[in-house]
């Protein structure tokens, strides 16, 4: 008798994967979680997510690991083939745009052939499957940057035309990327074409910074983990260029996984989102530094580099209208204040362990 619900995640011992394992698993008959921890050859063994993944077996019995490399691509179409997913979570990935210049073959390999792969075994032996792909806004490259911005004392921000954030019909050629980008825009319209053209519900998720407490961070990915982490530890912080006052917009992994469960429940054809915090949770490096203060007492060690990263955004916030008209129901369940305070006490805890 075959099984009625599938669900097969990608990088399903990071960040994303593993928050959409931990709360969807029940939702599924079987759930496979294919990972083999290139986050710990990208960034070393700070990048290191096995322990995450020995958290999720030992907590979800229908959980199975799959040992494979989205670059290997009759593995993933075998894998495929075999358990024929219902649902499929795309957040494989590698994630750094400093590092994609430094080794392009596995970047692009990793993050647009792996796509491909992946696509292709979808369209072959799963063509009714709901997919959901976990892009990236540096698909618009450094576009945002030629908005007018206003510099206040502890941020940059949007002039009032812009203070809705970044929309989806925002360009994203014409600008510089990153490599990554590069690598993460083929994907992004690799995944849109084949909903449009084979007509597979799917939809991109343009990620703005996604965090909670399950994240390794490193400098190289994941602003603030990686920045809670250094408080936490006392190291130095370094600040790349834009004077510090560089904004983000901060969604918890959480309420990710709760969007990407509304969209499984009504799917549609070749969709994008722009998901992250939006302006309620923004933040800049400056105001971090002085958030943190008010939860452990004490400052921030930093140091700044009067180079900002190529492509860099200056000032990024998600326009979420167009998610919240399509699914009403769904909305950011995390403040800010609890995104600090999950991370700085998941750090302090792992950081001792």
């Amino acid at each position: 008798m075959p099984y009625r619900r599938t669900l097969l995640v990608t990088g399903s011992s990071g960040l994303i994967g593993s928050e959409i394992v931990d709360l969807l698993a029940p939702d599924f008959d079987r759930v496979f979680g294919l990972d083999n921890n290139m986050r710990a050859v990208f960034f070393g063994p700070q990048g290191d997510t096995r322990w995450r993944q020995k958290e999720l077996a030992a907590k979800i019995p229908q959980l199975r690991h799959v040992e494979l490399d989205m670059r290997d691509r009759k593995g993933v179409l075998d894998l495929v083939n075999r358990e024929r997913p219902t649902h499929i979570v795309h957040a494989a990935a590698q994630p750094s745009h400093d590092l994609a210049a430094r080794m392009p073959f596995e970047d692009f390999d990793t993050n647009a052939v792996g796509t491909l792969n992946l696509l292709e075994a979808v369209r072959q032996c799963a063509p009714e499957a709901v997919f959901v792909y976990f892009s990236t806004n540096k698909v618009y490259g450094d576009g945002p940057n030629r908005l007018p911005l206003v510099e206040h004392e502890w941020r940059f921000d949007y002039t009032e035309a812009d203070a809705g954030g970044i929309c989806e019909s925002f360009p994203i050629d014409q600008s510089l990327h990153s490599l990554f980008g590069a690598s993460k825009i083929a994907a992004d319209v690799m995944v849109q074409e084949y909903g449009r053209y084979f007509n597979l519900r799917s939809c991109c998720l343009r990620g703005g910074c996604l965090t909670g407490p399950a994240h390794s961070g490193v400098e190289l990915h994941g602003f603030l983990s990686y920045l809670i982490k250094c408080h936490v530890q006392g190291n130095t912080y370094r600040i790349f260029g834009y004077k510090g006052k560089q904004v983000r917009d901060n969604i918890h992994a959480y309420d990710v996984a709760t969007f990407v469960r509304a969209f499984f429940e009504a799917p549609r054809c070749a969709e994008v989102y722009n998901l992250g915090g939006g302006r309620d949770n923004s933040i800049s490096i400056l105001e971090a530094f002085r958030r943190l203060k008010v939860l452990s007492g004490r400052d921030t060690k930093w140091e700044y580099v009067d180079q900002n990263r190529t492509g860099d955004h200056i000032c990024y916030i998600s326009d979420l209208s167009k998610m919240k008209s399509h699914y009403p129901s769904w909305t950011i369940t995390k403040s800010l204040a609890m995104v600090f305070e999950e991370i700085y006490s998941g750090w302090s805890v792992r950081l001792r362990a």
